[in-house]
């Protein structure tokens, strides 16, 4: 058995030496008892957790989040607890998103999902049945030679034995909010989600938004997108609106850095040297640009002032994320209303800011009609405000009250002492 971790963490301090004490899998011990868990997601209410698991735990080191899941789930086995009621405890304790993976010493392998299945988390098993696997996408079970078998339901435990998968329906009737944004941005387009690749629906997303604005396909030359998530969805565009796309921008195969989760010094630079255009193809045109979502704006920034220096001549964005007004309590670093465009500018503000023609995002109602999810099935909240689990709405609440009367956000609210609540 073995677990494994390529989650940047979206909790704890930034710094060399605390990001490399998080990494995962995080394992801990008390007595005869071992747990190693993998974890994918974020966790809302760290500062309570903490003090809990030092009532118990005195020597108990905060790192991160996923310490927190570790050791809340070693405190609720410690107390004589089976595996399942246990992690039914951290179901009901835990605010925010979690897909988890874990061995124990016993040997126990096992996986489990929020109550309400924010993160992506699926099993499968190879083709005689002899090795089972989870994963965060079935992508990985494609390039191993697996076999996807299932996605795991909110509030679920699954566990390995040797007649294979053995499910628990943990909570139940949870409340489904599977995140919107692995549609846009996250997730690899060759995944799939509610039984559709991840590419087919970015796809989807392209044709709505022609026919979100058709004015703007009427007055455009070429499509050009800002790869590679906006690549789909602008063969989208292309196939609804026959204009030409024009394959003039590039990324750097090495450069892996994703932009908006980088510091601020760091960021216009990586950007440079992570997508090259061909200003030549472009002089003299009137473009549409695709984009997957636009967070602060630096990036988009930074692409629409070099396409204006190679002469380019009108830039319309479609978007295929609507408008983030809120922060990300559940595993995308934005976790400020400072730090998001959309929180307090318009997208006739957002143009004039980074420098577009105009600035149109899909809809809301085309988002969620592409996925094939319901309305009630997605977390929205970045986009909408209405958060799903209790601990993240009153924090987003109080963030933006205190941020329009002119408080300076200057740290994730989860991990402020003093945070009004």
């Amino acid at each position: 058995m073995g677990i494994g971790n390529v989650r940047y963490t979206t909790s704890g301090k930034c710094d060399d030496k605390s990001l490399l004490k998080g990494t995962q899998p995080i394992m801990g011990s008390i007595d005869d008892l071992k747990v190693a868990l993998s974890f994918n997601g974020n966790i809302v209410n760290t500062l309570e957790l903490r003090e809990e698991v030092k009532t118990f735990f005195p020597e108990f080191n905060y790192t991160c989040d996923s310490d927190i899941v570790c050791y809340k789930l070693l405190l609720e086995l410690y107390k004589g607890k089976s595996l399942s009621s246990a992690i039914k405890s951290c179901m009901i304790n835990l605010d925010g998103a979690f897909s988890v993976i874990g061995i124990t010493g016993n040997n126990d392998f096992f996986a489990f999902k929020d109550q309400h299945g924010i993160k992506p988390l699926c099993a499968g098993h190879n083709s005689d049945e002899s090795i089972y696997s989870f994963s965060s996408e079935t992508v990985s079970f494609d390039i191993n030679g697996f076999t996807r078998a299932f996605e795991l339901e909110p509030g679920e435990l699954v566990t390995v034995t040797k007649n294979g998968f053995n499910r628990e329906q943990l909570i139940d009737n949870p409340k489904k909010a599977f995140c919107a944004f692995e549609y846009a941005y996250f997730a690899r387009p060759d995944s799939i989600f509610n039984n559709k690749f991840v590419y087919e629906i970015r796809e989807q997303f392209g044709r709505n938004l022609v026919k979100e604005f058709p004015e703007i396909a009427t007055d455009a030359d070429l499509i050009l997108s800002v790869p590679e998530t906006a690549d789909d969805p602008a063969m989208g565009v292309h196939e609804e609106s026959k204009i030409k796309w024009e394959r003039a921008s590039r990324r750097h195969r090495y450069v892996t850095d994703r932009a908006f989760i980088l510091l601020d010094k760091e960021r216009s630079s990586t950007i440079d040297r992570k997508i090259n255009i061909l200003g030549s193809k472009m002089s003299g045109k009137k473009i549409i640009l695709t984009e997957d979502s636009i967070v602060r704006g630096d990036t988009t920034k930074v692409i629409i002032s070099k396409l204006r220096k190679y002469g380019v001549k009108k830039i319309y964005m479609y978007v295929t994320f609507p408008r983030i007004i809120g922060p990300c309590f559940y595993g995308i670093d934005m976790a400020t209303y400072a730090q998001l465009i959309g929180s307090t500018h318009s997208p006739l503000e957002i143009a004039k800011i980074i420098g577009a023609d105009a600035v149109c995002y899909q809809s809301i109602a085309g988002l969620v009609s592409a996925t094939g999810h319901d309305h009630k099935d997605l977390c929205l909240a970045c986009i909408t405000g209405e958060y799903p689990t209790p601990k993240a709405q009153k924090l987003a609440d109080y963030m933006k009250y205190k941020f329009l009367s002119g408080y300076e956000e200057k740290n994730r609210i989860y991990e402020i002492e003093d945070n009004g609540l």
